[in-house]
């Protein structure tokens, strides 16, 4: 698995990480059969395999959950969600799958966290928004087998190991509470975290 971006370091980094975690590429074969509108396999499933391979972990453990991002301005019904999550399982039963609509995120966001949000355009730009810079980033398996990277922030974090809040979106108290109620520090133990009022902010 190589990937699109061959000239990229990192992005060629990231792409033969996930290409020794059996149940990703798994994953990202059973998305690019569905082909939901501008998907992305995306987040934890992601950030997970590679900081287990960079603490040296073997890549095979299922993943929490596997979670795909989409766009479809068309259909912004709750429904849209669960039926590319019915097609994913169809494909791939055994995997935790959470399919997201990001065309509609606006509509549900105020009422699960408390705030509006704007609305978004596509799923990178979903992606952009996700707690910890690490988390923001997408793969998507094309055709040909190459695997199409989106980092919005970089990949420096993800490589890097490091814990970082993203303030596209999420407060900083939301990141301070994932981060404790997960407990990466101590599943990760060379993992760098960074308090909240120590990241800078982002444009």
């Amino acid at each position: 698995m190589q990937a699109l971006a061959s000239e990229d370091r990192d992005a060629a980094r990231l792409a033969a990480i996930v290409g020794r975690a059996p149940l990703l590429v798994e994953a990202l074969r059973a998305a690019r059969d569905v082909d939901a509108p501008d998907w992305l396999v995306s987040a934890g499933a992601i950030r997970d395999a590679v900081w287990d391979a960079l603490h040296d972990r073997p890549l095979g453990a299922p993943p929490r959950d596997v979670d795909l991002a989409f766009f479809d301005p068309e259909d912004l019904a709750p429904g849209r969600d669960e039926r590319v999550e019915e097609a994913l399982r169809a494909r791939a039963p055994a995997l935790p799958w959470e399919a997201k609509n990001q065309a509609s995120v606006h509509l549900w966001y105020p009422r699960r966290f408390g705030f509006e949000v704007p609305a978004l355009r596509s799923s990178a730009d979903g992606v952009a928004t996700f707690p910890e810079v690490a988390t923001c980033v997408g793969v998507r398996l094309l055709a040909d087998d190459d695997l199409l990277v989106v980092a919005p922030h970089g990949l420096d974090d993800l490589l890097g190991c490091v814990c970082r809040h993203n303030p596209t979106r999420v407060p900083a108290d939301l990141y301070e509470r994932r981060v404790a109620e997960k407990g990466w520090p101590e599943r990760w133990p060379r993992l760098q975290y960074v308090p909240a009022d120590e990241a800078p902010p982002r444009a």
